[in-house]
């Protein structure tokens, strides 16, 4: 059983930056993959970043790619998401997911644990 809790989100202006935590418990948290979701009000959750088990790849929606980064520290049993240039349209509650298997996949129904989700708000 894994647990995720995530922290970080807040308010920011357009162009503005957010570096997303995720804490994961669990003996086995460095052999999943870790992947970045969000949901907007309205909106289906969506991928937005995904790193593999030991960390050497990283895949990324198109609409994040070049201004987001995700990157695992399995010493710390954590992951983040930092997002730079901010846009309005990033505003969404993001979410953390684990998938045990270590797969590198953008569905979000192959994921196995979920954190409770933190509130990004960026202004214009």
């Amino acid at each position: 059983q894994v647990q995720l809790v995530e922290s970080g989100g807040g308010l920011v202006q357009a162009g503005g930056s957010l570096r997303l935590s995720c804490a994961a418990s669990g003996r086995t948290f460095s052999s999943y993959a870790m992947a970045w979701f969000r949901q907007a009000p309205g909106k289906e959750r969506e991928f937005v970043a995904i790193v593999s088990w030991i960390g050497g790849s990283t895949y990324y929606a198109d609409s994040v790619k070049g201004r987001f980064t995700i990157s695992r520290d399995n010493a710390k049993n954590t992951v983040y998401l930092q997002m730079n240039s901010l846009k309005p349209e990033d505003t969404a509650v993001y979410y953390c997911a684990a998938e045990r298997s270590g797969t590198i996949v953008s569905s979000s129904a192959s994921y196995d644990y979920w954190g409770q989700g933190t509130q990004v708000t960026v202004s214009s």
